[in-house]
């Protein structure tokens, strides 16, 4: 069940749930990062993309799921998993009601809380993959006929683009080796990768916004899903 290095978020005011989160997961070979609260959250989303949330539901200031129903308002996807302490049936259940994926009432087993991630991350994986279309920017990529469009204009693309844009569109929000993407093109050459990306990215980047395809940092490269 190794997952490549997908970023989860915890973000907790407990110091100590959270730095004994973060090792653990460490451990089980996710990158993470911590917040204590919704606003420094907040600031993380500025600077990574992010596979999973781990969000208490009880925190100062904005609650665990008044920030999941404003994240799920504003478009935002990716799966929340929330914590509760035990016997808080109605906080689990607003919770649900306002865009979390599921719940673990405190205190946990870490292995329950490493399945339930899974399981969380292969289902998502799942439906991007049973899914006729996807957006990222300005664009809207079917999966199965590999048609691109950009502001509702065809976009051509070689062999080569549409082998990137399936991998990518898969792993959605995960960070994708080099060495994996020169597998599936056929060489060895990284430089010809960051070329073939830097080509890609020419077709679907727009002005003004943001890359859809990241770079990671030591990582890969990542599409990330509008």
């Amino acid at each position: 069940m190794a997952d490549q290095r997908r970023h989860i978020l915890v973000i907790d005011d407990d110091t100590r749930l959270r730095r004994l989160l973060y090792r653990y997961l460490t451990d089980n070979g996710f990158d993470v990062s911590e917040a204590a609260d919704t606003m420094q959250a907040e600031q993380l989303f500025s600077l990574f993309s992010f596979d999973l949330l781990v969000m208490d539901v009880m925190m100062p200031g904005k609650t665990g799921t008044v920030f999941t129903k404003e994240l799920r308002d504003r478009g935002f996807v990716t799966p929340i998993l929330m914590l509760t302490a035990m016997g808080q049936v109605d906080d689990r259940i607003s919770g649900l009601e306002n865009g979390a994926d599921d719940y673990l009432c405190k205190p946990f087993e870490p292995k329950e809380l490493l399945l339930r991630i899974h399981n969380l991350l292969k289902r998502r994986e799942q439906v991007i993959l049973q899914t006729n279309q996807v957006s990222f920017g300005s664009c809207i990529y079917d999966v199965r006929r590999g048609l691109l469009t950009k502001d509702g204009v065809p976009v051509a693309l070689t062999t080569a683009d549409q082998t990137l844009l399936r991998l990518l569109a898969a792993k959605s929000g995960e960070a994708v080796s080099r060495e994996e993407l020169g597998q599936i093109l056929g060489t060895d050459n990284l430089r010809t990768i960051d070329v073939q990306i830097t080509r890609l990215r020419k077709k679907i980047d727009s002005p003004n916004q943001p890359a859809c395809i990241q770079t990671v940092r030591g990582q890969g490269y990542a599409l990330i899903l509008s």
